[in-house]
């Protein structure tokens, strides 16, 4: 009924929180099914991570410019936003009131999507416990790992695909 992914963005979004992942899975998915398109509903919710990661690493200004592009989107795709088991408009009030939480400088603090779905949150519990996380715990701020992931990561495969591709693009010219 939903996209393996989706599930996997909801597990790890509601279970280890790590937010990175979250984006990493659904942006593989977007790429996938909507390619180009910068305002689908998969961009709201990467940008929804995104928003998160920024916000709980203190990156006020990143956390809000992300989640202010996440709103409108999603504002958009509101009746898709039900299709995926959502109260969209919990949801986006809810996003709304994180925005102004982080205009005003208040602190992280782990967010529940609003899933209606009841077998849907039975599924992603079963799968957290799978994975080896509880559903809905809070975020871990001393996982120094999960929350400056993006910072620790082995980038070496990137930079040699970019120097491949300038190499191909110096020799070609």
């Amino acid at each position: 009924m939903y996209p393996k992914e989706y599930i996997e963005f909801l597990i790890h979004y509601h279970g280890d929180r790590d937010y990175f992942e979250c984006h990493e899975i659904l942006e593989e998915y977007w790429k996938r099914v909507e390619p180009n398109n910068k305002q689908s509903i998969w961009v709201g919710l990467i940008l929804l991570a995104v928003s998160n990661y920024h916000h709980r690493r203190e990156n006020d200004r990143g956390a809000e410019r992300t989640l202010s592009k996440s709103i409108f989107i999603l504002k958009k795709e509101k009746a898709k936003l039900q299709d995926l088991g959502l109260d969209s408009e919990k949801f986006l009030t809810d996003l709304l009131m994180m925005q102004a939480d982080i205009s005003s400088g208040r602190k992280y603090s782990s967010y529940t999507l609003p899933i209606l779905d009841q077998s849907l949150i039975s599924l992603c519990k079963e799968r957290c416990l799978h994975h080896g996380f509880e559903w809905c715990t809070d975020s871990d701020l001393e996982q120094t790992e999960l929350v400056h992931r993006h910072s620790l990561r082995d980038r070496s495969m990137v930079i040699q695909e970019r120097l491949e591709a300038l190499n191909k693009s110096t020799w070609m010219q």
